[in-house]
């Protein structure tokens, strides 16, 4: 099932339910597919389809540090995608994919509801993540060389023609959601302000990441 994904600001929830996943970025524009299977995860789902569709994609900090309540310590900004497709398995499970709207900070966390997060997010810094325009590149000639070298390094295959004929933001999204970074890495390309920001911090992470050099990578916190 394929879902209208047409989104205003006035839309925006009050209350977000929340997915804590390690080593996984959703970015504002682009598409995320999910396998939901954990039990309470499949109350979220169900929950949200009933309730604007919307759920929230943060990054545990770290997998041995717990809140009070036990539950993985969390990055204080995520993005929050909403279901554009929607299928259920014959073993229980859903598939679904996330389109990107808008990045949040958690302003407060809610009690538990059917065993999930929730939190009410704060969309305010985050009012250009709707636009569809979403800036242009410094140098956009250094990040392609920087991704072919980065590429050949980690053996990962590109459709080239497909990624030079990539808008500046397409281009940015698409690296910024799909190469291996840690999860401080991806929290800070998630933080930048706009796709010039993100397209010189992924030039950095890949150059840092070819010369073999992670005491720079220390550096990023949040």
């Amino acid at each position: 099932m394929t879902v209208s994904d047409g989104i205003s600001s006035q839309l925006l929830p009050d209350v977000l339910p929340v997915f804590p996943l390690a080593g996984v970025l959703l970015l504002p524009g682009a598409q995320l597919p999910l396998n939901i299977f954990e039990p309470r995860y499949l109350n979220m789902v169900e929950d949200s389809l009933g309730d604007g569709r919307y759920i929230g994609m943060v990054q545990p900090r770290a997998a041995d540090i717990e809140s009070p309540e036990g539950e993985p310590d969390i990055y204080g900004l995520g993005c929050a995608g909403r279901i554009v497709s929607f299928s259920e398995t014959g073993d229980g499970r859903f598939a679904i994919t996330l389109k990107g709207v808008s990045r949040f900070r958690i302003a407060e966390e809610l009690p538990l509801i059917n065993g999930y997060r929730c939190v009410v997010p704060n969309f305010s810094d985050f009012a250009a993540d709707l636009n569809e325009d979403q800036g242009s590149l410094v140098n956009r000639d250094d990040l392609l060389l920087a991704v072919q070298a980065y590429f050949a390094a980690n053996e990962i295959e590109a459709d080239w023609p497909s990624v030079e004929n990539a808008s500046d933001s397409a281009l940015v999204t698409t690296l910024s959601m799909l190469c291996p970074f840690e999860a401080s890495e991806r929290q800070a390309l998630l933080e930048c302000a706009d796709t010039a920001a993100r397209g010189v911090l992924l030039n950095d992470l890949m150059t840092l990441s070819l010369h073999g050099d992670s005491s720079n990578n220390s550096n990023i916190r949040h």
